[in-house]
């Protein structure tokens, strides 16, 4: 075991220290060479050593190289140097979080972690606070909890009695909600369909002005970070409507709410801390592993009576228990390495990691726009939306960009408008990266449309 580690760990080493010099796509050849893998199940036991070499011959060079600092598709950070470690030693210990008795450090690791997170997030101290896999199982159960809240005001409880027959819950979101919120309406049982859609400016940002009449069995959702153009919903307008109604306000604030770390951008979520409920990412902007994500509820009676069974067969102590806040019960101790990164970064250091990726992200749109292309949005934190002329024009250079294996980046449709979206959430990119990105993008540009 200890010589396997050891080789594997040089392997993963000599895997990062190459992304700097291979394109971010992988080569058709890479592709290719994953038919090796197509193979009939082997009948005898293999030399595990003989496994990983296989893994990491064939697997390494068909990755996508998301793990470097020219990635800039999706909202995908790298992974930071103390959580890759930390992952590693988790690994080893192999520990189930779904309860104390299963793994104490674990658990305890949980509680500083949680500590940590709504203190630099600046949301309410007393939180609830659960470890998910990722923004769409933070928004299931931060809506979970809600659809508790609001039928318990009711009388009903619908853990025990579902939702049949239940009081309806108004359900409004802005209609540039994100796809998690609608599939976590969709698996709490209140349909992404019967909703309320409220009208959103040319940014993306529910219209505070455009809300329809709210009451106390009304569910609030607000964005905190359009996927698109990073935007902010109008928190501090909207939430003090919503509070004197009596509603409950959740926020999907998936990489966005990460911007109250940094003081320059801590103002784009003025008002959120008002919320109920909060769904968080931690494999997006705090660059740890994936899956992580957290859900946070300001008062976790209503997450514990969301998630909370019990059986004879588990110790349950006087501590809290992982899994009363999770949709879970046996699960990886993802809470190791949200704990790594912050500990690793202090406050000052996530402050310059969200400072730094947004800088990077206006000098991306600079460039662009000198040099005749659009931006079609407000740079305000990481994301940046440009158009290289009409639809097709813009696919092509998406689609030159991406084969050219320089950098990464996806296209979009906003409001109508084809775009080529950058996002940029790595730990690991530089200002060397960006340039060299950009002088890719603009080449690129340049030679799709001399061929137009």
């Amino acid at each position: 075991m200890k010589d396997l580690l050891r080789t594997t760990a040089e392997r993963a080493a000599r895997y990062l220290a190459g992304l700097k010099d291979r394109g971010v796509a992988p080569t058709p050849e890479a592709l290719a060479n994953l038919g090796r893998l197509e193979e009939a199940l082997p009948e005898r036991p293999a030399d595990p050593s003989a496994v990983i070499a296989l893994l990491d011959d064939i697997g390494s060079p068909a990755t996508i190289a998301s793990a470097g600092g020219r990635f800039f598709g999706f909202v995908v950070g790298g992974s930071l140097p103390a959580t890759v470690a930390a992952s590693s030693l988790a690994a080893a210990w192999d520990q189930n979080a779904g309860i104390v008795a299963l793994s104490p450090i674990a658990a305890r690791l949980e509680q500083v972690a949680m500590r940590w997170l709504v203190d630099v997030l600046g949301l309410p101290p007393a939180s609830g606070v659960g470890f998910v896999t990722c923004a769409t199982q933070a928004n299931f159960s931060g809506l979970a909890a809600a659809r508790h809240a609001l039928l318990e005001r009711r009388g009903w409880n619908v853990e025990t009695r579902g939702l049949f027959g239940a009081p309806p819950i108004t359900v409004v979101v802005g209609d540039e909600v994100h796809v998690s919120v609608l599939k976590a309406l969709t698996l709490v049982g209140l349909g992404r369909e019967r909703v309320i859609r409220v009208p959103v400016d040319g940014q993306g940002r529910m219209r505070a002005d455009a809300l329809p009449p709210l009451d106390d069995n009304t569910l609030v959702c607000l964005q905190a970070g359009n996927v698109n153009t990073g935007a902010f919903d109008p928190a501090d307008r909207i939430i003090p409507q919503a509070r004197s109604a009596g509603a409950w306000v959740h926020v999907d604030g998936a990489f966005g709410l990460w911007a109250a770390a940094a003081p320059a951008r801590a103002h784009l979520v003025n008002g959120y801390a008002g919320a109920d409920s909060w769904a968080i990412d931690a494999h997006k902007w705090l660059n740890v592993p994936y899956d992580s994500g957290m859900v946070v509820v300001k008062d976790p009676r209503h997450l514990y009576a969301a998630m909370t069974v019990n059986a004879p067969y588990l110790v349950i102590g006087e501590a809290r228990e992982p899994d009363h806040y999770t949709p879970e019960f046996s699960r990886r101790a993802r809470g190791i390495e949200v704990w790594a990164a912050l500990r690793s970064l202090g406050r000052q250091g996530l402050a310059d990691l969200i400072e730094r990726t947004c800088r990077h992200a206006t000098r991306f749109a600079d460039g662009l726009r000198e040099a005749g292309y659009e931006i079609l949005n407000d740079v305000v934190i990481n994301q940046v939306l440009v158009s290289f002329g009409d639809g097709e024009l813009t696919r092509r250079v998406i689609a030159g960009v991406q084969a050219d294996g320089t950098c990464w980046a996806g296209g979009t449709v906003w409001q109508g408008r084809t775009a080529m979206r950058i996002s940029v959430s790595s730990w690991a990119t530089t200002e060397d990266d960006v340039e060299r990105s950009m002088a890719a993008m603009l080449r690129v540009a340049s030679e799709v449309l001399a061929t137009a």
